[in-house]
């Protein structure tokens, strides 16, 4: 008869543990190392100009990390949150995005809102390998190794909306004001839009083209060009204004006696989320492109909707049951849950692992099913143009037939490039 001391049974322990590790499929013995939670960063701004949209981008992670470890976490362990606050400052962006890396030592960040603050954090994630989940439409041109962006391409959003509004369905529109925020997504964005509109015939006194800083609030002489701008009929506004800027904007339009039947505004940062705190009732009319609306009728979302008012409630969150859902939302939402099957698939929650098992990946997202590209690390998404209502809600006015695929790089712009991470090394040129 054989013995088996303590100290066999304390390698063999090890030694199953090892192989857990290592994906050889042994039995789950779980260890003090396993039991210990994963840490996930959230950067959002949630003081400043930006807070008007991305405190509800924490809030809708936060709900989700809490379905999820409902439901027994990610192989077996909890998600522990690491909240910080860059305060809309984008400096310390990068100082928070350091502190989430190299102090707390997050698996996964999920964050940021403006391009300026994503420019700013990337170096950071791209010089310590980590990973950034970022939920907002934004202006292309950006293929990085260390980023998954769940929000729009140009091709998703932009493009979409100006054919709209040329078409006969959106009004026939020949001459566009283009206003937005001065940092990089605006002005990208509408240096792509240009391209498009001078491509499809529209000639270059029928584009103005304008900028104000972050938190402006005085648009009274704006509106007022743009007011002679429309006097001769056929002309909308293309908006990239971002943060509470949206809100003194609106109101001078209608202040002016501009409406949606003789200037339409095609937003494409605003959302039921901006609308909470504006008078909707001289807003009715007006547009905006997105991926995702409140409205959407669908079981999953309804179910989303109903789970977000009740977390929101009985998490004392301002606004409670009242509170809505949106686009950047519903992407800082699925991503996490991207991020949670992608650990699953891996079996590991280090960052190359994570990164490679993202690929292709699917959700039924609130909106609808989702698909993660299987190269480019952005995702198949539907486009929806929508028109705000007077209860700050939108009716969806059309809306793309499949999934669109995600171009990072416009072909109005950037026809020679592309975004490959499997056969390529990120950004390639096509072959002509």
């Amino acid at each position: 008869m054989s013995t088996f001391s303590r100290r066999d049974f304390l390698k063999g322990t090890l030694a199953v543990g090892a192989g857990l590790a290592a994906g050889t499929g042994a039995p789950s013995i779980l260890t003090a190392q396993t039991k210990t939670p994963v840490k996930v960063g959230v950067l959002h701004s949630l003081s400043g100009t930006m807070a008007i949209s991305e405190v509800s981008l924490r809030d809708v992670v936060l709900m989700a990390v809490e379905e999820i470890n409902a439901k027994g976490g990610v192989l077996g362990r909890k998600i522990q949150p690491v909240v910080v606050d860059p305060a809309s400052n984008w400096d310390l962006f990068a100082e928070k995005a350091k502190q989430l890396l190299l102090q707390e030592k997050v698996a996964v960040t999920f964050g940021c809102w403006t391009s300026v603050s994503r420019k700013s954090v990337l170096p950071v994630f791209e010089n310590n390998n980590g990973l950034l989940f970022y939920p907002v439409q934004y202006e292309g041109e950006e293929c990085s190794r260390n980023v998954f962006y769940t929000g729009a391409t140009p091709n998703q959003q932009l493009i979409p909306a100006a054919e709209y509004l040329m078409s006969r369905e959106g009004g026939g529109y020949k001459k566009f004001y283009l206003l937005g925020t001065d940092y990089v997504f605006p002005r990208t964005a509408n240096k792509i839009l240009r391209a498009f509109l001078r491509a499809k015939g529209i000639p270059e006194d029928s584009i103005a083209e304008e900028y104000t800083p972050f938190n402006h609030q005085d648009y009274q002489t704006i509106v007022g060009k743009i007011k002679r701008f429309a006097a001769g009929g056929n002309a909308a506004v293309l908006s990239t204004i971002n943060g509470d800027s949206n809100v003194p904007f609106y109101k001078e339009f209608a202040n002016q006696g501009l409406r949606s039947e003789n200037a339409p505004i095609m937003a494409f940062s605003v959302a039921e989320d901006e609308l909470r705190g504006m008078d909707t009732r001289a807003l009715v009319g007006h547009l905006a492109a997105w991926n995702y609306y409140q409205s959407v009728d669908a079981p999953q979302n309804k179910k989303f909707v109903q789970a977000f008012k009740a977390y929101a409630k009985k998490s004392n969150l301002p606004g409670g049951d009242k509170r809505v859902t949106d686009d950047p939302m519903e992407a800082a939402y699925f991503g996490v849950h991207i991020w949670k099957q992608a650990v699953e698939k891996a079996r590991s929650v280090e960052v190359d692992a994570v990164r490679k098992a993202v690929y292709g990946q699917e959700f039924l997202a609130p909106g609808g099913k989702i698909k993660m590209h299987e190269n480019n690390h952005h995702a198949w998404k539907p486009v929806l143009i929508g028109e705000i209502l007077r209860d700050g809600q939108f009716k969806v006015v059309s809306r793309t037939k499949g999934l669109v695929e995600p171009e990072p790089w416009s072909k109005y712009t950037s026809p020679d490039k592309g975004c490959d991470w499997v056969q390529h090394k990120g950004t390639y040129q096509k072959k002509a």
